[in-house]
């Protein structure tokens, strides 16, 4: 039981790593990089954000099974989870295609309208890192 939570905890501060690696970090350096124009920075972001998506849904559907098998938490320490993971999921269905598409405009030089996707998913990033933090500081409680 015990090696099913540590591995829970280990998960969730890899994602929040990742998350903090790609949102916080790698985002916005790569347009400082020399010689990276929009249309590159927005296909490289992209590939990445697609990818970090992906890890994602593997990393919170890991600790579903792992949760699974630990039904003694309380509603309050899973909710902090529940919260990350509708995040995830609105940005995997809504948000994530929504800035691609713009991305692809972008790209292929077409004029589009100012848009807050990019701001509300910065923000929703935020507050996921958050819940995941809580959710793995109250997990590491149950150690």
């Amino acid at each position: 039981m015990k090696t099913k939570l540590k591995i829970t905890i280990a998960i969730i501060f890899i994602w929040i790593g990742f998350v903090c690696a790609i949102s916080f970090m790698e985002a916005w350096l790569k347009f400082r990089a020399p010689n990276i124009t929009t249309a590159l920075g927005l296909g490289i972001g992209q590939l990445v954000f697609g990818a970090l998506n992906k890890v994602e849904l593997f990393l919170s559907s890991s600790i579903i099974i792992l949760s699974a098998f630990r039904l003694k938490n309380s509603k309050i320490l899973n909710l902090y989870f529940v919260i990350a993971l509708v995040i995830l999921l609105l940005q995997t269905f809504w948000i994530l295609p929504e800035l691609n598409e713009r991305a692809t405009k972008i790209i292929q030089e077409i004029t589009v309208p100012k848009s807050q996707f990019h701001f509300v998913f910065v923000a929703l990033e935020i507050i996921k890192v958050v819940c995941l933090f809580l959710f793995g500081r109250n997990q590491f409680k149950q150690l």
